[in-house]
């Protein structure tokens, strides 16, 4: 997700989605430790997702 789009949410909607982010992303770490990802790239850019999810909450909070 881009910060763009990011930005356009509400603060609920934002927490929502990090919700959703940090599942996903747990499932996929578990899964590339059973079995490598074909594309292991997704783990770091799920992780920069999640981080600007936390900034732009921490933001709206404000």
């Amino acid at each position: 997700m881009k910060q763009a789009e990011i930005k356009n949410l509400s603060a609920e909607d934002v927490q929502a989605k990090l919700t959703e982010a940090k599942a996903e992303f747990t499932k996929m770490k578990l899964a590339h430790k059973i079995s490598p990802l074909e594309n292991p790239i997704q783990i770091r850019d799920l992780r920069k997702t999640i981080a600007r999810l936390n900034t732009e909450l921490t933001n709206k909070q404000q």
